[in-house]
């Protein structure tokens, strides 16, 4: 199956996603905010940069989404159809390695 964009347009479009301040994570952020939890973000020097850290607690939180962190039995998550085997090499070494810092 043929990819619907344009090259271009498929660049742009990927280029377009963020790594930070993403919907899931900023909801989170608001309700430990809003329970009096206070916290650092992106921390670089600890593994796998969470992205938020509670000094108070020693602990820290990493929000994955579904689809880059290939989350199995999930409606969110499925393998593209085209570069299949790029893709599922990108999936996968991305949850080897949530593994590897978790």
């Amino acid at each position: 199956m043929a990819d619907v964009h344009e090259p271009e347009v498929r660049s742009y479009n990927m280029s377009q996603i963020t790594g930070k301040d993403t919907k899931p994570e900023m909801m989170v952020r608001k309700f430990l905010h809003s329970n009096g939890f206070r916290y650092r973000l992106h921390v670089k020097d600890l593994p796998g940069k969470p992205d938020l850290v509670l000094p108070k607690y020693n602990s820290v939180i990493f929000v994955h989404g579904c689809f880059w962190h290939a989350h199995e039995n999930c409606e969110f998550f499925n393998i593209p159809k085209t570069r299949t085997e790029w893709w599922k090499e990108k999936l996968y070494g991305n949850k080897e390695r949530d593994e590897r810092n978790i």
